[in-house]
């Protein structure tokens, strides 16, 4: 089966067998669970397996991911590690102070960070919003929601790792 990835990119048989890490901020639990749901659908999908995991807040996301790196929890998307990728999962709603582009922009530095550091695969699921409403128009549509692009970029991500990993590298 191929899946369309976000920005159109195809995600096929390449993942099959993956197992994910879910690490979802819970701070609101309903959109948690809506963008988890399509996650997991999308995982599902394509033959694919997932363990969750809660934080409170999305800035607990990449220390959550650090964690898991060093406990041995996830490593290299090509085998190495209990779980190939991570699939990150949030929001983040404007509010009347700067806290949100503090947070906003620390969840997704050191996200970036942590999963470049380690080589991991990380579909980010963030959703950084002026409002509730654009939060439900992002985190609704199950499978089609941005859980399920999260998930569909974690994915493509494990692909293009298995892919390298059988490259030959000429000498």
């Amino acid at each position: 089966m191929v899946q369309r990835a976000s920005a159109g990119v195809a995600v096929g048989e390449g993942a099959k067998g993956a197992r994910l890490l879910i690490i979802e901020a819970r701070y609101y639990e309903a959109l948690a669970d809506a963008l988890a749901d399509g996650a997991i659908a999308a995982a599902t999908a394509a033959g694919c397996t997932v363990e969750r995991i809660a934080v409170p807040g999305a800035l607990e996301i990449p220390q959550a991911l650090a964690l898991a790196a060093h406990g041995r929890r996830i490593g290299r998307p090509n085998g190495a590690g209990p779980c190939h990728a991570a699939i990150t999962l949030g929001c983040v709603i404007r509010g009347e102070t700067s806290h949100y582009d503090t947070v906003c922009n620390n969840a997704n530095h050191w996200l970036m960070h942590v999963a470049n550091e380690h080589g991991l695969a990380v579909g980010n699921g963030i959703l950084t919003v002026e409002n509730e409403a654009q939060a439900w128009a992002r985190a609704e549509g199950g499978i089609a929601n941005k859980g399920g692009d999260a998930a569909r970029a974690a994915l493509r991500l494990v692909e293009l790792a298995r892919s390298f990993a059988q490259q030959q590298v000429p000498s």
